[in-house]
């Protein structure tokens, strides 16, 4: 304990010290001590108890107050998506071996992915772990896995637990902004589904070019002539892919089986709506641990120097702002890719992701489709609304409002011309009806009706 304590302090300081230089510098952590710079202070994230959706879940079967059903076709998800408000119809298909259970993962055998706003399931027929994400709003994603394979009766705690390390190699790296977080890839997988590394992979979210998603994955939906990776194999010796033969897919092809996955879909909409919010969970994130960590490292200099406690050096002004900056940037789609298609989806998940909706005076929505040049009729998204965007600390919460109404209420800034002036007046008027802080903050409060 005494020398964690230490590594601590050490750490603190050395950042301090760099920051209040404007210098920057990789710390190994681990070549230290154990632990791994998420649970150093203040995040301590392997010591912090989560308040995530999944941890809520399990402390109410844990209380008996709920109970987890099992169904002897799909074993324990059925009664997880409902527990969890998770929709059937956000089914995502990836057949390339990228996960935890990889050897469990086929072309004929895919891992099927369902999400909500705030939570991620991975299932993968016939292993011995269903995989659960959540997002926490102080510590970002959280990782648990139920065993699939052993029934319990009712009332009786399934083994469900929380995974604080192992799923931070691939979800705690530069690919997640460098906080617990969340990625999806596009492979060039051989016909058995095992990536060719060699031909690289691409971290896609809504700026990345549409032929270069989905890799990897089963994809079905019409997206005329646009073209992606999806639903083909490389099996050749070159990067090369029939991406005509995966385009605009019906239906899941007839090597999976019919009755083996909940829906017989891979959802188009679906995909692109989950590229677009794991990168944005990620920004929160990132947002919440810098202004933690450049306050933490600030009250040290402050205390070493002897300087008011609400001194601000103007490195941390910089840190701060750069953060909200990168929550700004995916809020307004910053760079996204415009669709040279209209696109649509094989299931009912585009009605079912409206049905959650906060609608401004005149009925409009941030949930609301365009899916004809861009993913969104209004660009700025609805996790705006989510608990982990509410819980940031106010500071920043006031400095991610001020430079969004600065976009949308200035004149068109770099990065941002693709938001319209008739745009940006809508943005701002969905926002002051349907996000008070939001209106305090940037004065709309008083704006015409």
């Amino acid at each position: 304990m005494f020398h964690l304590r230490f590594i601590e302090t050490l750490t603190a300081i050395l950042v301090a010290v760099a920051s209040s230089f404007g210098m920057l510098f990789l710390l190994c952590v681990p070549c230290l001590g154990q632990a791994t710079d998420f649970d150093l202070n203040p995040i301590r994230y392997s010591q912090t108890e989560a308040q995530d959706p999944v941890a809520q879940l399990i402390r109410q079967i844990e209380l008996g107050e709920t109970s987890l059903k099992w169904d002897e076709r799909h074993g324990w998800l059925h009664t997880l998506l409902k527990q969890l408000s998770v929709p059937e119809s956000s089914q995502l298909l990836v057949f390339s071996k990228t996960s935890l259970q990889a050897r469990y993962i086929t072309p004929t055998n895919p891992r099927a992915l369902y999400f909500n706003d705030n939570v991620y399931i991975g299932v993968v027929p016939g292993a011995p772990q269903i995989e659960i994400a959540a997002v926490d709003p102080q510590l970002g994603a959280v990782f648990y896995a139920l065993n699939a394979k052993v029934q319990t009766s009712d009332g009786e705690l399934p083994l469900l637990k929380r995974d604080n390390h192992g799923c931070l190699s691939c979800h705690g790296t530069g690919k997640t902004q460098h906080v617990p977080g969340f990625l999806i890839r596009s492979v060039f997988p051989k016909p058995d589904g095992q990536p060719r590394f060699e031909l690289g992979t691409t971290t896609t979210d809504v700026s990345t070019d549409f032929i270069k998603r989905f890799g990897g994955w089963y994809i079905t939906g019409t997206h005329g002539e646009m073209r992606h990776r999806g639903n083909v194999f490389a099996d050749g010796d070159s990067a090369e892919l029939d991406h005509d033969r995966g385009a605009n897919q019906a239906s899941l092809p007839s090597r999976i089986r019919q009755g083996k996955y909940i829906a017989n879909s891979s959802d188009l909409v679906a995909m692109i709506v989950l590229e677009h919010q794991a990168q944005m969970h990620n920004a929160i994130t990132k947002a919440s641990y810098t202004f933690r960590k450049a306050m933490a490292s600030q009250k040290i200099m402050n205390e070493a120097l002897e300087r008011d406690e609400r001194f601000l050096s103007d490195s941390t002004k910089r840190r701060l702002s750069s953060a909200a900056a990168n929550v700004v940037d995916h809020l307004l789609f910053k760079d996204e890719f415009q669709l040279k298609s209209p696109i649509a989806g094989t299931s009912s998940f585009t009605k079912d992701f409206q049905s959650n909706r906060e609608e401004d005076s005149q009925g409009r929505s941030l949930r609301e489709f365009d899916l004809k040049t861009r993913l969104f009729r209004y660009p700025c998204s609805y996790l705006i609304y989510s608990q982990s965007f509410d819980a940031l600390p106010p500071e920043m919460l006031e400095q991610i409002y001020g430079q969004l109404s600065n976009v949308l209420a200035g004149e068109p800034e770099e990065g941002f011309e693709h938001l319209s002036a008739s745009d940006r007046t809508a943005i701002l008027e969905i926002l002051r009806d349907t996000k008070p802080s939001f209106a305090t903050i940037a004065g709309l409060s008083t704006m015409p009706q």
